[in-house]
């Protein structure tokens, strides 16, 4: 299992995701799950997966490697005329990759979802989830963010908090407890977490980083997230079973 989540904002596009890997309780890795590819003052693209490893792999690399081939350039992600036309060839190589892997198996081991943001030149920042089928659903003002793998444990807190106007940094802090809520919940997500910031109408990364288990920042929002749960749920009325034995 992993974890991944892409936020829409006013400013641009912020996206993160976990590294943890596993086949077992006694097989754990850690394998970057985020790809970006730039035409700096032209374009960024990045990707983050979730499902089988092999796949997602494949995937990367194939997408990767067109973008190096003169033969293959029409179908590279650095040759498409948008972000639309960047999410169709994602899902077709997709496609693709489950449908090969799955003519010696099970479908469903193989299978993979995607979530793709960037923006290129002449049109907004575009966000998109990828579904194992090809298909795939576009981020809007309704649905501003996307997740993928392990995502219940995380979205309440990007439900009640999450704002378009807000900025990088309280975006960054908000899928930390969103990110941390999850680690603390189900041991298949796991550190470090990878990040990369995209400022809109700028045409490059505008930060990219990892942020490890030993990061002095996110055990600080993590204790202080936790101290202010248990305050929160102090100061709640009391419960009174009278309350509810009086009633008729």
């Amino acid at each position: 299992m992993t974890y991944c989540v892409g936020l829409m904002l006013d400013r641009g596009i912020v996206m993160m995701s976990d590294t943890r890997t596993n086949a077992g309780v006694d097989n754990i890795s850690i394998f970057k799950k985020m790809t970006t590819w730039q035409v700096p003052g032209e374009r960024v693209v990045t990707l983050m997966s979730a499902g089988n490893l092999a796949t997602t792999q494949a995937l990367v690399s194939i997408l990767d490697e067109r973008t190096k081939a003169p033969g293959e350039r029409k179908s590279s992600l650095l040759d498409a005329p948008s972000m639309f036309q960047v999410a169709t060839l994602t899902g077709n190589a997709l496609r693709r990759i489950i449908k090969d892997s799955s003519q010696a198996g099970n479908r469903s081991t193989f299978t993979a979802t995607i979530l793709l943001g960037g923006q290129i030149q002449g049109s907004s920042p575009r966000l998109f989830k990828i579904y194992p089928e090809g298909n795939f659903i576009e981020a809007g003002e309704d649905t501003p963010f996307f997740q993928t793998g392990e995502t219940k444990y995380g979205k309440p807190i990007l439900v009640r908090a999450y704002d378009p106007d807000m900025s990088f940094e309280a975006a960054i802090k908000l899928l930390i407890v969103s990110f941390d809520s999850t680690i603390k919940a189900n041991l298949s997500v796991g550190m470090p977490l990878d990040v990369t910031v995209y400022e809109k109408d700028s045409f490059r990364v505008t930060h990219e980083f990892r942020i490890t288990a030993e990061d002095e920042y996110f055990t600080i929002v993590s204790n202080g997230w936790g101290a202010a749960l248990k305050v929160a749920f102090s100061s709640l009325p009391d419960f009174s079973f009278d309350d509810t034995e009086n009633v008729t």
